[in-house]
């Protein structure tokens, strides 16, 4: 049996692997939990428009998976 799902979940892993491995932590501390304004002033903005990217990145994934399940669902995309 072949299930599908409209969750983007191959966007979610590659955001969780973005955002957890070392370099991303030390982004994301930088960004936000710096003692230092200067570096919570220069990092802030760019780790937000990469976690804008992502999800916008998500949405699409949604979007693609939730177009291809109503094809699907009427029949006309028969592949293979």
């Amino acid at each position: 049996m072949n299930v599908r799902t409209q969750w983007p979940w191959m966007s979610m892993v590659l955001a969780a692997v973005v955002a957890l491995n070392p370099l991303g932590i030390d982004l994301i501390h930088a960004a936000f939990f710096a003692n230092e304004v200067l570096s919570r002033s220069i990092w802030e903005p760019i780790v937000l428009a990469g976690m804008a990217i992502v999800a916008l990145l998500v949405l699409l994934e949604w979007g693609i998976r939730k177009f291809i399940m109503r094809r699907r669902a009427r029949g006309t995309a028969t592949l293979g």
